[in-house]
């Protein structure tokens, strides 16, 4: 994701800051990488064009399961 107003290593801190979540200095490089990684994928996920046609996908509800499943 190119984003040059973006700074994803100040964004990961912020946000383990904001969730109370301690990131090792020895493995904010591998979060920061992961972070833009997810970023990059979703992304490609935001820019899939879809019609405005498109229904809605029906609510999956599982079965409990039977006696030869358990």
């Amino acid at each position: 994701m190119s984003n040059p107003s973006l700074n994803t290593a100040e964004l990961v801190d912020q946000l383990a800051q904001l969730l109370d979540i301690p990131i090792a200095p020895d493995h904010r490089p591998g979060v920061v990488a992961n972070f833009e990684r997810t970023m990059a994928i979703a992304q490609q996920v935001l820019e899939f064009p879809l019609p405005d046609e498109i229904e809605v996908a029906p609510v999956f509800q599982p079965l409990p399961p039977t006696e030869t499943e358990s």
